[in-house]
């Protein structure tokens, strides 16, 4: 929940199609004390836990968490379990003050530690409000450690060319930086890796035909093709969503549509042929 004074200077709301866009001026090099810390309006914190989903199964981390109003908001609405952590040890001694207040001393914990060094692979859900750079800066962290399926959820600061699977723009009452009272939050959900070959067996006219798959992926966007009989043929409609992958290819006047739960080494789930029946489809790794 933290941004650089560079950006009160730099933000400016650009209307192409009749919606706010933020843009942010690239932000140089940057210590941790020159971060200033900056509250996320309440109705922005609502927004953000909204957008994400946010539920009483998940374990919320805020990375840059101030007085943890985030995690405090989602344990005291939806019973969610939650760990801030900030480097200013008085932003975390009132954090952990406010949960004792709010009741939620038992759900929350705050900390006082560097972001870089907190393990996240707990969470299901990680909220930031930092510099955009810094988010560069951490998103391999993130990539690297969470599981397939986690939810990351920014105030204003995007991820670079990781394209947000949901974007929101947002009131927000009382914000002191940017030009307007606008926030724009960007949703995230990590994907499965899965670029890579993969066989499988997939029941076509004539009989079950082995299919080879080729996939690249960048992020949740995938791209390749499916081989069967020596064909070559470009996939469509492909892309990844947490751990699950969809994708068809064009074959016998119809389509092969694809979807399935992915794993390290396996995907498992339905394909439906051109002929409109559904089938169980597993394919491994190693094509």
């Amino acid at each position: 929940m933290k941004r650089g004074s560079c950006v009160a200077a730099a933000a400016a709301f650009v209307v192409a199609t009749g919606l706010p866009v933020l843009l942010l001026a690239p932000a140089p090099a940057f210590a941790a004390e020159e971060v200033p810390y900056v509250q996320t309006p309440q109705p922005v914190v609502d927004a953000m836990l909204k957008l994400a989903g946010v539920n009483g199964r998940d374990f919320l981390i805020d990375l840059g968490s101030g007085d943890g109003r985030i995690p405090i908001t989602a344990a005291k609405r939806f019973g969610t379990r939650g760990f801030g952590v900030d480097y200013v040890g008085s932003l975390v001694q009132l954090a952990n003050e406010n949960a004792k207040k709010a009741g939620v001393a038992d759900r929350v914990r705050f900390e006082e530690r560097d972001i870089f060094k907190t393990d996240v692979s707990p969470a299901t859900v990680v909220a930031f409000y930092l510099l955009p750079d810094f988010n560069l800066e951490l998103r391999p962290k993130l990539l690297e450690e969470l599981r397939p399926g986690t939810r990351l959820v920014s105030h204003d600061g995007d991820m670079g060319d990781w394209p947000p699977d949901a974007r929101l723009v947002v009131d927000a009452p009382g914000k002191t930086v940017g030009v307007e009272q606008k926030s724009t939050i960007y949703l995230w959900v990590v994907p499965a890796m899965v670029m890579g070959g993969w066989k499988t067996r997939v029941p076509l006219a004539g009989g079950a035909r082995e299919v080879t798959l080729d996939l690249a992926q960048s992020f949740q966007t995938l791209s390749g093709a499916a081989t069967v009989r020596g064909k070559s043929i470009p996939l469509e409609r492909a892309y990844v969503r947490g751990q699950f992958v969809f994708f068809r290819f064009p074959y016998d006047g119809g389509a092969v549509r694809f979807e399935g739960r992915a794993t390290k080494d396996r995907i498992v789930g339905k394909v439906t042929t051109p002929d409109g029946t559904t089938h169980p489809w597993r394919a491994l790794r190693g094509g």
